[in-house]
Order: C-alpha cells, then sequence, then structure tokens
C-alpha cells in the first residue's frame, strides 16, 4: 500500500486512545497508511480503531505501578522499547509520528527524536500530562486539545480542541429550549473515578430545590452500580423522578436534550458540553493529576458557559443554589449556552489533520 505513513503513539486509556483514534480514521480518509504504537494493554483498547490501522506493540513501562522489583526494571524495558521503535522506524520510515501521552507512547517518540523525523504531540488536559511535559520541548508542534493549557516556558502550544465522537457531531450546536414551567432536563454525568460525591450531593442538592422546581425536573444520573440504588433512593424521597445507570449509551442525545448538565470536567466531558452547546456545573475531580480537571474547565467557565464548584467547596445546600440559579433563570441559561457553544471545537480532528499535513510536507 503506498501514501506516507503517520505513526500514532498512545497510551491504554480512552482519554488518549479516542482522539488518536479519530485522526486516524481522517489520515486514512486523506490516503495515508496508519501504525499505531502501544503497549500490550494499550493494544486492548485498539477494538475501535479501523482494521487498516496495524498495531505494532513496544515494551515500555512506568514508575507509578509494580512493585520495587518490578520498578527497578522499568528503564530496561523503556530501552528495550526505543530499541525496537528505532528499527522499525528504520525499516517504514513514517513522515510524521504523533503522540497522545501515555507511557507506551515513549519509545515512538524518543525514535523519532533520534532519528530526527517531523512529530508532534497532543495534550487533552490543561495540564501536560508527565510523558507530554518529557516530550513537550523535543516535538515540532504541541496541539492542545483543552485551552488554555499550561506549557513549559518557551513552548508554544496551537489550540485545536479534542475530537468528539460522531454521535456528538451529529448533535452539535443542536437548539437549546431554555428552562421554564415545563418539563426539563438535568444530566448528571461523573465519569468512572469519583463519582461518588456527586451520586451523595446531587441528589441532596435537588431535594432542596423548590417545589415547583422539583416537579418539572427529570434527572439521567451516571453513576457506579455501587452508588445507583442510594442514588435512587434519594430521587425518589425528594419526588422527583430519575433514571440512573452506570452507562448512557446516548449521551449526546441526553446532552442535546438537557436544559442543565452537572459533571466531572474531563476533557472529553467538556469538549462534548460545548460542541453541542449546553450550561453546565462543573466539579473537578480533586484527586486528578496535576489538578488538570480544574484547568479543562477554565476556558468554559471564563467564557461564561459553565460554573465550577471545587470539592472542598461543595454541599448539598451550595449545589442547590447554583441549580436554582440557573434554571430559574431563563435568560442566565440560554446565555451560557451560548457561551458554552462558542468555546466548542467541531473541527478539532480536522485542525490535527492540517497540521500533521503541514509537518508531513517537510518529508519526502
Amino acid at each position: 500500500m503506498s501514501g506516507k505513513l503517520l505513526l500514532i503513539a498512545a497510551g491504554g486509556t480512552g482519554g488518549h486512545m479516542f482522539p488518536a483514534q479519530a485522526l486516524a480514521e481522517a489520515m486514512l480518509a486523506r490516503g495515508w497508511r496508519v501504525k499505531l504504537s502501544t503497549d500490550d494493554r494499550g493494544a486492548r483498547y485498539a477494538g475501535g480503531f479501523p482494521e487498516m490501522v496495524k498495531v505494532e506493540k513496544v515494551a515500555s513501562a512506568t514508575f507509578a505501578r509494580g512493585a520495587a522489583a518490578a520498578k527497578v526494571l522499568v528503564p530496561f524495558r523503556i530501552l528495550g522499547g526505543i530499541l525496537d521503535a528505532i528499527v522499525s522506524q528504520l525499516r517504514d520510515r513514517p513522515a510524521v509520528v504523533v503522540g497522545f501521552g501515555g507511557y507506551p507512547s515513549i519509545p515512538a517518540l524518543s525514535a523519532a527524536w533520534l532519528l530526527r523525523r517531523p512529530r508532534m504531540i497532543h495534550e487533552q488536559n490543561g495540564v501536560l500530562g508527565r510523558v507530554n511535559q518529557v516530550f513537550a520541548r523535543r516535538v515540532g508542534k504541541v496541539a492542545c486539545g483543552t485551552w488554555p493549557t499550561t506549557l513549559p516556558s518557551g513552548v508554544d502550544g496551537v489550540p485545536t480542541g479534542n475530537p468528539v465522537r460522531g454521535a456528538v457531531l451529529e448533535r452539535a450546536a443542536a437548539p437549546y429550549i431554555p428552562p421554564g414551567d415545563y418539563p426539563m432536563s438535568l444530566v448528571v454525568i461523573g465519569g468512572s473515578q469519583g463519582a461518588r460525591v456527586l451520586s451523595d450531593l446531587v441528589p441532596a442538592a435537588v431535594a432542596l430545590l423548590p417545589e415547583g422546581l422539583r416537579a418539572n425536573l427529570r434527572v439521567a444520573h451516571q453513576a457506579r452500580d455501587e452508588d445507583a440504588a442510594r442514588a435512587a433512593a434519594a430521587y425518589e424521597a425528594a419526588g422527583v423522578r430519575a433514571e440512573i445507570a452506570s452507562f448512557f449509551s446516548d449521551i449526546p442525545r441526553r446532552l442535546s436534550e438537557a436544559q442543565l448538565v452537572i459533571s466531572r470536567s474531563g476533557a472529553s466531558s467538556v469538549a462534548d458540553i460545548s460542541v453541542i452547546g449546553r450550561p453546565a456545573i462543573l466539579i473537578p475531580f480533586a484527586a486528578a493529576t496535576g489538578d488538570h480537571q480544574t484547568a479543562n474547565a477554565k476556558g468554559l467557565v471564563d467564557a461564561g458557559g459553565a460554573v465550577v464548584v471545587q470539592e472542598k467547596a461543595l454541599d448539598a445546600s451550595a449545589l442547590a443554589g447554583h441549580i436554582a440559579a440557573i434554571l430559574e433563570d431563563p435568560h442566565k441559561a440560554e446565555t451560557m449556552a451560548r457561551a458554552a457553544l462558542g468555546e466548542g471545537k467541531p473541527d478539532a480532528t480536522a485542525r490535527l489533520v492540517a497540521l500533521v499535513e503541514e509537518l508531513g510536507g517537510e518529508t519526502q
């Protein structure tokens, strides 16, 4: 198969792999060949990539996990992975190498740096992950999914946005129905980490809302299995209709129909909320590395599209006040929806494609 080769290097979490997949699909459509460099764990998350993407497993490791004896071997595993990546890139020279973060991206990016191949990184969050911090000064472009992004001194970032799913793009800029004296939808998405606080406090806050407001509320609440029964009982006691599930497959539709969203501020969640354009109350995950979820929320909050509430300042009464302030003021809610939409980057994948092709134009 002819065509320039794009080598994508990514770790094994959805936050790294989804934008990588979006770029892979777009570059294949433009006639490029695409390979994915990852480790065994990352390969298990690569099922959504097109079949035409060749997956190359490389040895890598992290100091963050494992026993002390295993950590002693980490540098040797990484070095072995780098050597394998060098051989691979000499055999089939990539026109561009793009890293999406995570320790499995170390070998391919290191080899590209040593071989002086055009290279870039994409950071999903408002704070660079550990691996991207290392390579930020060693690449030609730093694409930023969240803007502003905290970058090392002297490093310039290119705000591209975070690619969103096709189902989200189908709902992009869906007309917003402001709150009023009729059934209203409240969507609560907590993510898999630290969601218990939302399952405890959001139902308690809803119970404190004025009776007329509660009567109109319909809640869709994404909760962990162990928290679902407790949250459901709390909503029922408050007289509020609620649908509780550990996963909603139709989140884009639910977001488009919502009057208000309460969410963690993971990079993908913020991207979805802004591309569709909905008012939000964002509660950053307090234990996120480098407090990156607070950084993720900054652009949306500064634009007026969201309110951010830190966990340490969160109680049912304060949260109820924020909910009421939005749902009892249609003009405020509409203004927030427009502001959120203004922060959306539905063309994030196209922006990444442009950077790759710009770098790829430097190679023959």
